[in-house]
């Protein structure tokens, strides 16, 4: 996921008491996705590049001005390791993309590719890493328009970096945005959480995982086509990538101004990525995923909604996760299996570093 440009946001601060690391140092978990990353970006990033005509809700992709349904993003992958179950760097970089784009409503219609290659890359793997790249353009229906390449010093990088630009088109009547959730919105889930992220620890950290999980990395741009008849109903999308669920919930809970409250029991956690976390110490609410969206809808519309998701593969396991309400605007909010309440807190930083 990347960010459009927004003005600072003092309620992106810590809430808490929180360890504070030394912030003239940028950290691993300033990459993370969660708190640090928001941090980073309201000190240092927005602050140097945003402008008063880019304020607005961080969000996966931003319209291009004066240009009428065209929709634009760009993202840098460095994932390690470059192979994990389920995909690869290549075919991350193409759903990645193609999953921002869709977050805005918009179907891709063009990509661009930067390759940072280190000295000494076996060229029979990044020969690989890009034929997986160029298979999961055609299978989105991307063409790849245009691209660069450098090759680093030994040492300088981590085998090869990749950054992708891509163009997309307004699908008609869809217009989400982060800050699009309203009170009484249902929360839609489209399907379980928690699978890359564990699936490329495992392999990272050769932890003995890599037999049962697999990452869900996928395009979804066609799940969002799916609910087109919805129209303006379709009020927030968003893949809950680096920060996992939680990072996700609590940018929208900030940019829309509302509480979320989730259902625990109707959180999809598949048993071997409960476990795997359990092992690990891990919330598989802070876990990346790279293959389903949340989707906030008008409670009227949400059967209709979950109807049109599961007539897609990605979408067949889609399921109510919870609702927007409460007082507290900017929080997210757990009923627990035992009926008790707990915050989902924004995670700090570096849990699953380079995961996307």
């Amino acid at each position: 996921m990347n960010e459009q440009m927004a003005a600072p946001l003092n309620t992106r601060a810590p809430q808490c008491p929180v360890p504070r690391p030394d912030l003239e140092q940028v950290l691993l978990g300033h990459g993370a996705g969660g708190r640090l990353t928001a941090e980073l970006l309201d000190s240092v990033v927005l602050p140097a590049l945003a402008g008063e005509e880019l304020r607005g809700p961080l969000e996966d992709a931003a319209d291009i001005p004066g240009e009428d349904g065209l929709v634009i993003t760009t993202d840098g992958f460095v994932v390690s390791p470059l192979f994990f179950p389920g995909g690869d760097i290549g075919s991350l970089a193409v759903h990645g993309t193609v999953n921002d784009l869709a977050m805005r409503g918009a179907e891709p219609i063009a990509l661009t590719v930067a390759v940072v290659i280190e000295e000494g890359m076996e060229l029979d793997e990044l020969r690989a890493v890009l034929t997986s790249l160029g298979t999961a353009a055609r299978a989105a229906g991307l063409p790849v328009l245009a691209g660069d390449t450098k090759v680093v010093q030994r040492g300088h990088a981590d085998k090869v970096f990749i950054t992708t630009t891509g163009l997309g088109r307004r699908i008609p009547g869809l217009r989400p945005s982060a800050a699009g959730a309203r009170d009484g919105d249902t929360v839609l889930l489209s399907g379980p959480i928690g699978a890359h992220g564990t699936a490329v620890l495992s392999t990272r950290e050769q932890l003995g995982f890599t037999a049962d999980i697999v990452s869900d990395s996928r395009p979804l741009h066609r799940l969002v086509r799916a609910l087109a008849p919805l129209g303006e109903a379709v009020h927030t999308l968003r893949d809950p990538t680096r920060g996992g669920l939680a990072a996700a919930l609590n940018e929208i809970a900030l940019d829309s101004g509302v509480q979320i409250t989730l259902d625990e029991t109707a959180l999809p956690i598949p048993g071997q990525v409960a476990a795997a976390c359990g092992i690990l110490g891990l919330d598989p609410l802070h876990v990346a995923n790279e293959g389903c969206l949340v989707a906030f809808v008008p409670h009227e519309r949400a059967q209709d909604a979950l109807r049109l998701m599961r007539s897609r593969p990605e979408g067949v396991s889609a399921v109510s996760i919870g609702q927007v309400n409460g007082t507290r605007p900017g929080r997210v909010v757990i009923r627990t299996a035992i009926g008790g309440e707990r915050t989902v807190d924004m995670p700090l930083g570096e849990q699953l570093p380079r995961i996307c």
